[in-house]
């Protein structure tokens, strides 16, 4: 039974390689793609790295609550699931253009006024 949760673990790291570009094992890829996840998953997900190194050796394994890890796991899965990387790219990129444009609307509404206080408008 702790082996199917052992493999939604690895299935959870292969997807925060694939979603959001953080390798390594499930604590460092947490950690790297903390501010882009949400608390509660990225709490659930500690709870899981935490749990890993316990689940591996057999009498620790006992220990825990196999039902709440495999809640744990089915929640981060099931986020990291719905990640699409082509909206995320085309958010990313129209907030950047939304800043350069309001950056640029006041430049030009500055200028205008200096002109306007200088007496050439």
């Amino acid at each position: 039974m702790s082996q199917t949760l052992i493999d939604d673990i690895e299935e959870i790291r292969a997807l925060l390689v694939e979603k959001e570009q953080a390798s390594g094992d499930l604590f460092t890829a947490l950690r790297k793609a903390r501010r882009r996840l949400p608390r509660r998953i990225f709490a659930q997900g500690q709870k899981l790295a935490t749990a890993l190194p316990l689940l591996q050796h057999p009498k620790l394994r006992l220990t825990l609550d196999e039902e709440a890890l495999k809640g744990a796991a089915r929640e981060v899965s099931a986020h990291l699931k719905t990640i699409d990387l082509a909206e995320r790219r085309k958010d990313r990129l129209l907030g950047l253009l939304g800043s350069m444009a309001f950056s640029l609307l006041v430049v030009v509404a500055l200028f205008i006024l200096v002109l306007r206080w200088r007496g050439f408008v």
